[in-house]
Parts: structure tokens; C-alpha cells; sequence
């Protein structure tokens, strides 16, 4: 007998797991600021979390603004015709109800995957973009909880949880290459045993600090897409149509050069893994499908 998921549960403990990534992430960035002021000078601290900071905001800052028009033109979407595409319409309308949310703005992007992303800074400049091979593959009850999904993205601000994860990334990456490149120009006691260890010990954590800090942000990416599935199932009442659409992508085979069609950029974004990697691992963008089935089919 399969043991039933209650939808509440799965999105609380979900968001308890994101946040505590999240903390982790964080936890890096000190460490990098507690090895700087013992190896270097505890001012060399302030200017390095300093200028990591401004940097990595600086450059995330524009891009969050900007999310929907990037994301929309590195894919070449247009807006979706009232005409030709009134299912999904109707369907980005029902859900937004159900939500209780804004309707996003839908656009529809060419390609034979079953595909589908949201973007946006907050539910008043959300979109929805989904491709024509959604629109042609998927029938009425799974193209809802398609939607729903992106739906939960916007509801739950996801794209706003996820810039901050990538200014703490940033911030963690900046710092580690500045530090790394003060140490030719400190003046520190570098003939102590001690020192030298602590140098070693120091650039060490500084190169590999960036590289598990984007593995944890991957590992939130994926925990916010089980969250999404459990909200949006939420929305529908009927997780079936969403676990149904998760299986036509899983058992389509699509060209290569359709894939070429994704920036990997904006890959996270979509609702599966548009480049279809067979071997689920630390780098992947999307938890494994036939998970996600599991827990939409126990709801």
C-alpha cells in the first residue's frame, strides 16, 4: 500500500530544507571571512566581504529586474495569440484563480519538447512560456498541471529565493578570488610553520568553497522543484495530471539540435531538464523524474 503525501507537508518540509541550504551557503561565506582574518589582517575582512558583496549585487541586481526579458528573448518566445493558443490561455487563467494570483503574461517558445519555465520578479511581472511541443503533446489535465507548477514557482517568489542564492554564490566566488589574489601582496609571516599551513589550509578552502557553495545552490534548485510539484498539485487538486506529464517527458525522444534551442543559463528554470541527462547527480538542475511521479502519485 502506498503510504499517502500530504500536499502541506511535502511544501513545508521542502521550503525547511531550501532554507537550510540556504544557511549552509551562508555558513561558507564566514568561514572564507574567518580564514582571511587569521591568515591576512582582520581589516583585509571588511574589504573583502566588502567588495564581494557589492560586486556579486551589482551584477545579480540588473539580471533580476530584467529576469522575464532575458529569459524570454534567450529562447526566442513570443507572446501567446488569443486565437491559436486559447487552451493555454484559459488554462494560465484558471490556474491564476486558483492561486489567487495575478495572470502571468503567456508566451510560447518553438520547440518538440514538453516543456515549460515561469520568470519574473514577483507575481505582477510574472510569465509563463511554454514550448508548442507542450501544446500539441500534452491534453487538458496535464497542461493545467504544467502550468500549476509554473504557477507555484511564481506563488512562492522562487525566482527571487534563487537570485539571492546566486548573490550568495557570487558573493562566495568574489571573495575566494580576492583573497586568493592578496595573498601576493600581504605581509604576512610566511617562514612560521603555522602560517604556511593555515596559507595552505586557507587556499584550499577558497578554491573548493565556490565549488560546493554552486553544489548546494543546485541542491535548492531541485528541492524547489519538488515544493513546486506539491503546490501546484495544491492548485489543481488532481496531482495525477501533473505526474502524467512528467511521464510523456520522460518517455519522449527528442532531436539534439532541438535541445540546442536551451541556453544552460536558463535551463533551471524549466519544469525538467530540458538537455534530458540520463545519470542524476550532484550537478543536476532537476530532481530525478521518476521521484517526482512517486510523490505526486502518494498525494
Amino acid at each position: 500500500m502506498v503510504e499517502k503525501l500530504s500536499f502541506e507537508d511535502q511544501i513545508s518540509r521542502n521550503k525547511m530544507k531550501s532554507f537550510f541550504l540556504m544557511a549552509i551557503i551562508f555558513v561558507f561565506f564566514l568561514i572564507i571571512g574567518y580564514i582571511v582574518s587569521i591568515i591576512l589582517n582582520p581589516s583585509y575582512f571588511f574589504i573583502i566581504m566588502i567588495l564581494s558583496i557589492v560586486i556579486s549585487l551589482i551584477y545579480i541586481w540588473a539580471g533580476y529586474y530584467n529576469s522575464d526579458k532575458i529569459a524570454l528573448a534567450s529562447v526566442k518566445a513570443k507572446p501567446a495569440s488569443h486565437t491559436e493558443h486559447r487552451m493555454l490561455y484559459h488554462t494560465v487563467e484558471n490556474m491564476a484563480l486558483a492561486s489567487g494570483l495575478p495572470v502571468p503574461r503567456a508566451y510560447v517558445m518553438e520547440s518538440q519538447e514538453i516543456n515549460a519555465f515561469a520568470s519574473g520578479r514577483d507575481p505582477q511581472h510574472a510569465v509563463i512560456c511554454v514550448t508548442t511541443g507542450a501544446l500539441s503533446k500534452l491534453n487538458k489535465e496535464e497542461l493545467e498541471g504544467v502550468i500549476a507548477h509554473e504557477m507555484a514557482h511564481i506563488a512562492n517568489f522562487d525566482i527571487r529565493f534563487m537570485t539571492l542564492t546566486a548573490v550568495l554564490v557570487g558573493m562566495i566566488a568574489i571573495a575566494a578570488e580576492v583573497f586568493l589574489r592578496s595573498l601576493w601582496f600581504a605581509n604576512t609571516d610566511r617562514d612560521s610553520r603555522a602560517n604556511i599551513i593555515l596559507i595552505v589550509l586557507g587556499i584550499l578552502f577558497a578554491i573548493l568553497a565556490p565549488i560546493l557553495a554552486q553544489l548546494v545552490s543546485l541542491a535548492i534548485s531541485r528541492r524547489r522543484e519538488y515544493v513546486a510539484d506539491a503546490t501546484g498539485a495544491k492548485f489543481t487538486r488532481y496531482p495525477r495530471g501533473l505526474a502524467n506529464a512528467l511521464r510523456k517527458i520522460k518517455a519522449e525522444h527528442v532531436p539534439y539540435a532541438d535541445t540546442k534551442k536551451y541556453p544552460k543559463a536558463v535551463a533551471p528554470l524549466f519544469i525538467s531538464d530540458p538537455f534530458k541527462k540520463k545519470v542524476q547527480n550532484l550537478f543536476s538542475t532537476h530532481p530525478p523524474v521518476d521521484e517526482r511521479i512517486r510523490r505526486l502519485d502518494a498525494m
